[in-house]
């Protein structure tokens, strides 16, 4: 009898990788900080990030071409083998340097992790329970999310920040083993149709230079050197399109961009997915750095976010049954705002409760809006493009959140430069370093450790300003969204 694949184990696999993908990204937010004061490099602590979502976002749409030519079971296991490498890899940087290289590697992986993983839940499940699986995907997100800044905290308190990043390696080689086993795919046909190799090359040349010129940015102000750089991603961008209309099978299918719907819920997808990162990144800064929490209670702030995400995520399925696609944004979006605009009108000194209020009320808009931009771009194109719309929508978010981590942190640095110029303070660097890691900040004397909180405080205060005008831009984008031709099927219950 020929074997078939073990649909809840292989589900409980796939829920895994959710799960081992979703804490990367708190507990690296909750110990930033104390990683910050034991590498220090504070003015490169944003590439501890970028480059992460950078190296995720060049390789997205390469795994999801691989996953279709040779099946998603290899393409899966490579990518899950390559992650495990970048997390131990990381666990023993030695400095800022060797952790960012770490962290591009450990990109690479997660580049074919999520994007498969859902690609096999679509393969095992028919469509009209495949809602269901996805929200119970989200709720094992959101278990992660709260379980990450728990077991960050105690991590980075008690053994060592060095082990946020090797809890990475049993959970994955258990995820290797059920795929490996209980995955059972039919043999690949080879097709005719070479890989769009130089489309490739191009896609992610076009995002490395756009991605390093916002870096420069931030390191030596606007030079020549950075509008030359600027100039080669619009090269190179052209250049891109150009192989795109002759390729056979392009990587991304260039009558897509000619779907005006279907680009602008990806591009709200993308701002949102820009200002998320600035949540999650800066909200246990001002905590730490700010109020003096320890790291532990920093990150668990984000926990609520994460929990109410999935609340949102079923809520938003639920009213795109019963209300037009643009209503249900505006819901999700002003919710968002509203949380924004909290960030940006507290004071320096607030009670600790109140971030776990606005992350709970930012994670019911962010439910709510990444469900529905996800849904109307895959029910915006023909049945048979399901699989490429739900890559390019996770290549949007990513993008999204590479291009901001880097100007959130070119923002904060600049502001913090500039205060510290005009303050007469005789600080270098070195003490903000100090600052945001709560185990080194005792040490600053307390004669200009309040000053250097304000200091920190006003950069922060310019990056939500920041973060806030992202959401606006949403708002506006939806003026001009129109309803996709096609109904949504896809119910959630």
């Amino acid at each position: 009898m020929e074997r078939q694949t073990n649909t809840k184990l292989v589900t409980i696999g796939v829920f895994t990788a959710t799960f081992m993908t979703a804490i990367e990204g708190t507990i690296v937010s909750t110990a930033m900080p104390t990683i910050v004061g034991s590498l220090e490099g504070m003015e490169i602590m944003n590439w501890v990030f970028s480059i992460y979502l950078l190296t995720n976002a060049m390789l997205t749409p390469i795994y999801g071409k691989l996953a279709d030519k040779i099946g998603r079971k290899p393409v899966f296991l490579i990518g899950i083998s390559i992650f495990i490498l970048g997390s131990s890899l990381c666990g023993i940087a030695p400095s800022m340097l060797t952790l960012i290289i770490a962290r591009a590697v450990q990109g690479i992986g997660a580049g074919a992790v999520m994007p498969v993983a859902l690609t096999i839940i679509a393969d095992i499940y028919p469509t009209e329970k495949r809602a269901r699986i996805l929200g119970l995907n989200s709720a094992a997100w959101g278990v992660a999310s709260v379980f990450g800044p728990l077991a960050g905290g105690f991590i980075v308190d008690t053994v060592g920040w060095h082990w946020i990043f090797f809890i990475n390696v049993p959970i994955g080689l258990a995820l290797l083993a059920l795929i490996s086993v209980y995955l059972i795919e039919n043999k690949h046909e080879k097709t005719k149709q070479p890989m769009d190799i130089l489309g490739s090359v191009m896609l992610m040349i076009s995002l490395l230079t756009l991605l390093l010129s916002f870096q420069m940015i931030g390191d030596e102000g606007f030079s020549f050197k950075i509008l030359i750089g600027l100039i080669v991603t619009t090269i190179f961008i052209a250049v891109f399109f150009f192989v795109e209309k002759r390729a056979e099978d392009p990587v991304i299918a260039l009558h897509l961009f000619k779907n005006n719907s279907f680009m602008l819920v990806n591009l709200i997808a993308a701002l949102i997915s820009g200002f998320l990162m600035g949540v999650e990144v800066y909200i246990p800064m001002w905590m730490q750095g700010v109020l003096r929490t320890s790291a532990g209670l920093g990150g668990l702030a984000l926990a609520p976010m994460s929990v109410l995400w999935m609340v949102g995520s079923f809520v938003g399925g639920s009213l795109m049954v019963k209300l037009k696609m643009t209503k249900v944004l505006l819901i999700g979006l002003s919710i968002i705002l509203i949380g924004g605009l909290c960030l940006v009108l507290l004071p320096v000194s607030v009670p600790v409760i109140l971030f776990f209020i606005i992350s709970a009320e930012l994670g019911i808009g962010f439910g709510i809006t990444i469900t529905t931009t996800t849904v109307t771009a895959q029910n915006g194109v023909e049945s048979t493009e399901v699989g490429v719309a739900t890559s390019f929508n996770t290549l949007c978010r990513t993008i999204g959140q590479t291009i901001m981590i880097s100007v959130f942190g070119v923002l904060l640095n600049s502001l913090i430069a500039v205060s510290l110029n005009q303050s007469n303070l005789s600080v270098d660097k070195g003490m903000m370093n100090q600052l945001v890691n709560p185990h080194t900040a005792g040490d600053i004397p307390k004669e200009i450790l309040v000053p250097l909180r304000t200091i920190l405080f006003d950069g922060l205060h310019g990056v939500f300003i920041a973060g806030l005008m992202l959401v606006a831009a949403a708002l506006l984008l939806i003026l001009f969204l129109q309803r996709p031709k096609r109904a949504i099927s896809a119910k959630i219950r």
